[in-house]
């Protein structure tokens, strides 16, 4: 069973992690940054916090304030995924090394650590978490203790390194065991501790260990009331009975956890209460219920992307259940679907020969396939093919309209929560974090740092009053009412925003249209004439075009989602 889920959750919310330890380490006390993160939280958007962030990076950079700079670019990067937030958590990490800080810069690299496992780059990622726990020894036992379980869940989950994990584990229990379990402070972090010891044990077959963490986890929720992991004990006690071959106990665990994770929409797990569940009626010898199990499995893996090698033996089965039923069209299918993910996770998991092999052998699993396509092949008619090409035809049609209409709701989904979008679709506020190189090469382009802070920072205020709505602002006017010339403006615009002039006054109204949008319902009912007006555009058109270029859907498309989304 999967721990990964838990670890995205506690991440996800990794910037207002609350740091509890003292030291008697001579360091900068962390209240500034506690202020700054509550600020910065309190903001009601996406688009606010940003604006937010963009003021203080400004403020500090004028006041030479590294440390506060890195703080901003960290809370910055907690409003993206990917690529996007290692750049901004680049740049606090360059701010902050050397400044013995409380947090900084072990936070940032823990965070930075944590991105790049989601993109399967675990050697980089261990090497980041190896370099937070480095800043955070000494410093912040209480950050050290989440980085060390971190390293430890990197190690068992996805590099199959179990008893090394273990160890990890056991250092981790033998510190949180020395504070107040009972504190919401400390709660939490016991029982997750205690989940992953639980799922370790299961993973090397320490089944009565399993059994022990499980239930004292279990136990342990319930005294603090902790209702969020009381069903994942539930459901890890479900696997084990598998193991264990107490298939009926099984089924009542994993049965009774479902429901609710399901709700959490914890996805890597619900797709392993389905396998287990399918493991369970195979056990018992229920084929038809293991069958449906094991698709739902297939079912998940497609909506999610994500399976790990624990969860393929299920294809197995539903390989040899096909094969035995003679149904090659779905042997075949399934067969295609299991190399696919052989190819997929050999890329991504260091030690799936080992796990692979004993469930199936790759070169007789292509004979087979080729043994089937051949099969087919002289089943198959003239009138067949034709018939084939033409529900192709028709299904791609149909496939191409949904698959534009599911792109067009992701892009309307993107725009009601920016925070989490990719970096195609999201609006950043500078197209380089600012590093000190990124700094030095700015003072070499003719402009200097004075000049370009003093016009961001009038910038700030022009956005704030919302100048750019008058239709007929210009360059040249707006750089007589910031005191400057056209030349310096339309570099700092081009440099610091990565946009021309018009292109950043159009997303400037676009933006704001969509904002009012929400806020005033009312202007879902103006045509796209009057919207345009509304917001500064001179037609109609142009409204149009702008919207499109900046979220690749039509404004009239968005007003008939927003609406359904106020109706619901």
């Amino acid at each position: 069973m999967t721990n990964q889920q838990f670890l995205k959750i506690v991440l996800a919310v990794l910037f207002p992690f609350f740091l509890w330890s003292q030291t008697s380490k001579p360091i900068q006390k962390s209240d500034s940054y506690e202020d700054l993160k509550k600020e910065f939280i309190s903001q009601k958007s996406d688009y606010n916090k940003k604006r937010f962030i963009l003021e203080i990076i400004s403020n500090s950079y004028s006041k030479k304030n590294n440390l506060n700079l890195s703080r901003s670019f960290y809370l910055l990067s907690t409003l993206y995924k990917g690529n996007k937030a290692i750049q901004y958590l680049d740049s606090s990490i360059a701010y902050s090394t050397n400044q013995n800080d409380y947090n900084f810069p072990a936070l940032s690299y823990s965070r930075k650590a944590y991105e790049l496992r989601m993109q399967f780059k675990y050697s980089k990622a261990l090497d980041n978490f190896f370099k937070a726990e480095k800043y955070a020894n000494g410093n912040n036992e209480d950050l050290n203790f989440y980085i060390k379980r971190s390293i430890g869940v990197l190690r068992s989950e996805e590099l199959g390194e179990v008893e090394e994990a273990l160890l990890l584990y056991r250092e981790c229990l033998n510190y949180i065991r020395k504070k107040e379990l009972s504190s919401l402070k400390y709660s939490s972090d016991y029982h997750n501790l205690l989940f992953v010891l639980a799922d370790a044990h299961k993973s090397l077959k320490n089944l009565d260990s399993a059994s022990f963490y499980n239930k004292l986890g279990y136990k342990e929720s319930i005294k603090t009331n902790d209702k969020f992991y009381i069903p994942y004990f539930i459901l890890n006690e479900g696997a084990n009975e598998m193991l264990k071959k107490n298939y009926k106990a099984s089924l009542d665990s994993i049965n009774k956890a479902l429901p609710q994770i399901i709700l959490d929409k914890n996805y890597g797990n619900i797709l392993a209460s389905y396998f287990y569940l399918g493991k369970s009626y195979a056990g018992m010898s229920n084929e038809n219920k293991a069958i449906q199990n094991f698709i739902k499995v297939d079912s998940m893996y497609l909506l999610n992307k994500r399976i790990t090698p624990e969860f393929i033996s299920g294809y197995s089965y539903l390989i040899e259940y096909y094969k035995k039923t003679g149904d090659k069209e779905n042997q075949l299918k399934f067969l295609n679907k299991i190399m696919s993910i052989d190819s997929i996770l050999h890329r991504n998991y260091k030690y799936l020969n080992k796990v692979l092999v004993k469930e199936y052998d790759t070169p007789h699993l292509i004979a087979e396939k080729e043994a089937l396509i051949q099969s087919l092949e002289k089943r198959q008619s003239t009138s067949y093919i034709w018939i084939v090409v033409l529900v192709v035809g028709v299904t791609g049609l149909f496939g191409y309209q949904f698959y534009l209409k599911k792109q067009h709701q992701k892009r309307f989904e993107a725009i009601l929560h920016p925070a989490m979008t990719t970096e195609e679709n999201s609006t950043v506020l500078q197209t380089q974090p600012i590093t000190p190189d990124a700094k030095e090469n700015q003072v070499q382009q003719s402009l200097s740092d004075e000049i370009i802070l003093e016009l961001l920072e009038k910038l700030i205020v022009f956005e704030n009053d919302k100048g750019f709505i008058e239709k007929t602002i210009s360059i040249q006017k707006l750089a007589l009412q910031l005191s400057t010339n056209t030349k310096y403006l339309s570099k700092v615009i081009n440099e610091q925003k990565g946009k021309t002039f018009v292109q950043y006054i159009n997303e400037l109204r676009v933006n704001e249209a969509v904002l009012q949008m929400q806020a005033q319902p009312i202007l879902q009912n103006y045509t796209i004439a009057s919207l345009a007006s509304e917001f500064g555009f001179n037609s109609a058109e142009a409204f149009s075009a702008a919207f499109y270029k900046k979220y690749k859907i039509k404004p009239s498309f968005f007003i008939k989602e927003l609406s359904k989304t106020r109706a619901s």
